[in-house]
């Protein structure tokens, strides 16, 4: 019996009965009485368990003892037809191997627990039906941004996390360094003296691969990248991240109506194959936290996304004669409360806002005939507010190095991207996905914190 190949529960549950099978796995639950017992037994590879029938004669009370919620065991036996309900097989066993023990201060007891006191076991929260389900659609999605940037014939262009140039000009990044920080050196004006850091000038972790991927647009035509990125922002706030995931293509010879195309095509194919190919998961997630979940995904795959340049979505808020807890007027940057607005109550379908003024947008977008707003546009999701931030870029160099000028940016780190303009320029248009801010709505939760396995925020790196 021995000889038996494992099967993982996903696979168990789609047998005919009859054979002899063996499952490993931790245990859910085991409940029963003097003659039998019951063990729901679950390997993380689908939300449902498989449910262990154990004759109490068949084994040693020694042994059942070990079999407690959080042990992990081996279980041999026949694959028969379940007489319960809630599945249509289960195991009848023969015998049971004890690979782990864990005692009664394991933290994930049958009962309810809450989200926030599972971030503070962020190690086992994997184990929960609502993390496994997550981290099985964040797998589900992290693939499919693969396969359709591969059908489309994009390279998947790897940037630097390291890097000396900031892409936002948020100045909110994470130093990078080697110099004992207790013995700074110093040059002669007092300042640090970053020519003894380890790359000899200062470096920063990346808070996105934007400018980079330009350049492999302008040699390779169209790539994307997907990678993390860090923001140093004090942000305490349900969706923000200090380090997080970022998708961004870079598209030669396309314009802003192009990318917006790619947009709306490429979130919608997304929450398609979520659809397609997370149907158990999801409706666990629609049953337990958002009854309107999936009603919402198929909203978003069966409708036309709503284009509105920025300045008229601003006269529609400003018309509402709704109360905002941050006023509206023209030139300010929109808050989520706006979006959500446009997106949830107005329109109610996704909007891409497009036109925004330039003074609130980065410098490499590509400015608009009138001087004041630039090819930028946001595409704007219920319940997230922003999920997308893109633009046409600014191809003329000319206007690129005016607007540096105009913001005084330091240019000494970006000659590299100056260049492009000055050989071979070429219009050209991109945009950054978040990917944890494309979890949230597709899983339906509410916290960012709850769609990555091991969330960094202020005052947070634990585990």
């Amino acid at each position: 019996m021995e000889e038996v190949k494992r099967l993982r529960v996903v696979e168990l549950l789609s047998q005919k009965p009859g054979s002899d099978v063996l499952a490993k796995g931790w245990v859910r639950t085991k409940r029963g009485n003097k003659n039998v017992s019951f063990i729901a037994l679950n390997d993380g590879s689908t939300i449902k368990n498989i449910q262990i029938v154990c004759d109490a004669q068949n084994f040693s009370e020694e042994l059942m003892k070990d079999v407690t919620t959080g042990a992990c065991i081996a279980a041999w036996g026949k694959l028969v037809e379940s007489q319960g309900q809630g599945q249509s097989v289960e195991i009848q066993a023969s015998k049971i191997e004890v690979y782990g023990k864990a005692d009664a201060t394991y933290p994930l007891q049958k009962k309810g627990h809450t989200l926030e006191f599972l971030r503070e076991i962020a190690h086992l929260r994997p184990r929960t039906n609502t993390m496994g389900a997550v981290l099985r659609i964040r797998h589900a999605m992290a693939f499919a941004i693969h396969s359709y940037f591969n059908s489309k014939g994009f390279f998947y262009l790897h940037t630097p996390l390291i890097t000396a140039s900031d892409c936002e000009g948020a100045g909110a990044m994470f130093q990078v360094t080697t110099m004992d920080l207790n013995n700074i050196p110093k040059g002669e004006n007092g300042k640090v003296d970053y020519s003894q850091d380890f790359f000899g000038r200062q470096t920063s972790l990346t808070v996105s691969g934007q400018l980079e991927g330009e350049l492999g647009a302008m040699s390779l035509g169209q790539i994307y990248t997907f990678g993390p990125t860090f923001r140093a922002e004090n942000s305490n706030t349900p969706r923000h991240l200090a380090e997080f995931w970022m998708v961004e293509p870079e598209v030669a010879f396309n314009d802003i109506t192009d990318n917006m195309n790619l947009a709306e095509d490429f979130i919608k194919s997304l929450v398609k194959y979520a659809l397609d190919n997370c149907r158990d998961d999801l409706q666990f997630l629609n049953d337990m936290f958002d009854k309107e979940l999936i009603s919402r995904l198929e909203g978003v795959i069966n409708t036309e996304f709503v284009r509105l340049p920025y300045t008229e979505g601003v006269k529609i808020l400003m018309e509402s004669g709704q109360k905002f807890e941050y006023p509206v007027s023209w030139g300010v940057d929109l808050q989520s409360e706006h979006e959500r607005y446009l997106v949830e109550q107005h329109f109610k379908r996704p909007v891409i806002l497009t036109d925004y003024p330039k003074d609130i947008k980065a410098f490499y977008m590509k400015q608009n005939e009138d001087g004041k707003t630039v090819r930028a546009m946001d595409v704007l999701f219920p319940k997230i507010g922003e999920i997308i931030g893109g633009s046409e870029r600014e191809e003329s160099l000319e206007k690129l190095e005016r607007r540096v000028a105009e913001l005084n940016m330091d240019t000494r780190n970006l000659w590299w991207y100056l260049d492009t303009r000055r050989f071979g320029t070429a219009p050209h248009s991109g945009f950054g996905l978040g990917f944890e801010r494309l979890l949230l709505f597709v899983t339906g939760m509410a916290n960012i914190r709850d769609v990555i396995p091991f969330p960094r925020t202020p005052k947070s790196a634990e585990f």
